[in-house]
């Protein structure tokens, strides 16, 4: 029997994910969510969540929700939030910062605890408002004592460099980077078109500020405070997905971090406010309650990796999940690999010979957004509708301060 063959077979004691979707993804400081916080983006998607997969809440013992800018990972709003939504006191809950993998460190988190036999249901998940949390509010303070040590400040080189730093070190030009997002962008948009994100996406209600400014400076009238009403809005479409993107349109988008460099707002992860939930039970108490498998999960690696050039995390998180479940690049049906920055997730994809074809199908980051603490497990929301039976998905990002991070899953 063939190692794809022996990770195929079903077992009871199997972690299976049973449902995984996500909001739409929205604009970071302008778009739908842009009037509420991560809180309320969870509430209402938890809420949505429980009613489309016919969940008993009272069923989950476990609750862990990926942030990165909130305020302590927004422990105390986000289980307040998931309890308000329908989940009982009983559901403990941690929340988990490991940047941009913080959701896909949920998904491992519940897997783990569920193949030690500690708990056979679980929710993970992600949330991130980088309307509402990102910025200089979000910079800590440094401690003197360690401030100038070099080590400590590789750390707190700012992202784009890193990219940066990845394209100097490893020769990756613009015209190449530009390229890849415009290819980003039209798959997304022929997603968009055709539909085909609207399975995995929960439309969510979300209340939005509906001021009279207009009515008041037609009548000559200050703009008052009072005259800000709320409105309830249904949002249902990912709202950073352009039309008719070409590399040659982006080319003519200044560099965003560097005179003369090579990353643009064109072609890196855009801002952007959103969340996921994934749902995981081991396989026998699934069949036992009703609940279909989606997917069997296998596995998630983690890497450290130079801090300077953190965006090759995939160049060595991918290769390294693979060798522990004894699997090849070519065994991997799909890839959904963060597009941080089109530079390097170019290197990532290279470096490890994956066919571009394979990766990101419907677009990634760069034309969808990566809202840090919910990417992770909204890759598995997009993944599992781009899976056939029996095919194999990994699901890969960088992480800052120099990480990389992979995980495999087998469509059931």
């Amino acid at each position: 029997m063939s190692v794809k063959e022996q990770l195929r077979q079903k077992n009871a004691d199997d972690v299976v994910v049973v449902a995984a979707y996500r909001t739409a993804l929205t604009k970071g400081g302008k778009g739908g969510f842009k009037d509420v916080k991560s809180d309320f983006i969870l509430r209402q998607l938890a809420h949505e969540f429980i009613k489309k997969t016919q969940l008993d809440p009272k069923l989950v013992q476990d609750i862990a929700i990926g942030n990165v800018l909130h305020a302590r990972g927004g422990d105390f709003e986000h289980r307040a939030a998931l309890m308000s939504a329908g989940f009982p006191h009983t559901a403990s809950f941690i929340a988990i910062n490991r940047l941009c993998s913080s959701g896909l460190m949920t998904i491992s988190q519940i897997a783990n605890k569920i193949k030690l036999g500690e708990i056979e249901c679980g929710v993970a998940g992600g949330v991130e408002s980088m309307t509402k949390d990102y910025g200089p509010n979000a910079l800590v303070a440094i401690d003197a004592a360690y401030a100038k040590d070099p080590e400590f400040l590789k750390t707190q080189i700012p992202m784009g460099i890193t990219n940066e730093n990845v394209c100097e070190k490893f020769n990756i030009a613009r015209d190449v980077q530009d390229e890849f997002a415009a290819s980003s962008y039209n798959k997304a948009e022929k997603a968009q078109k055709e539909g085909r994100f609207k399975d995995e996406i929960l439309p969510i209600e979300v209340f939005q500020e509906d001021d009279d400014d207009d009515d008041d400076e037609a009548e000559g009238e200050d703009d008052d405070d009072d005259d800000v009403k709320e409105k309830k809005v249904w949002i249902s479409e990912d709202e950073g997905i352009r039309a008719g993107v070409t590399a040659a349109g982006l080319s003519k988008i200044k560099p965003a971090f560097k005179e003369n460099g090579v990353s643009s707002a064109g072609n890196s992860s855009q801002v952007t406010d959103g969340a996921a939930l994934v749902l995981l039970m081991k396989r026998s108490f699934a069949e036992k309650h009703g609940y279909k498998p989606v997917a069997k999960y296998l596995q998630t690696s983690i890497c450290g990796v130079p801090p300077e050039i953190m965006g090759v995390g995939p160049a060595v998180a991918i290769p390294k999940v693979l060798k522990a479940l004894h699997l090849t690049i070519d065994d991997i049906n799909v890839y959904e690999i963060n597009e941080a920055f089109a530079g390097q997730c170019l290197y990532s994809i290279e470096s490890c010979g994956i066919p571009q074809e394979k990766v990101n199908k419907n677009g990634g980051a760069i034309a969808l957004g990566h809202p840090m603490g919910c990417t992770g497990a909204r890759q598995y929301a997009t993944i599992l509708r781009l899976l056939e039976p029996g095919e194999f998905g990994l699901t890969s990002m960088c992480i800052g301060t120099g990480m990389g991070a992979a995980s495999v899953i087998i469509r059931e």
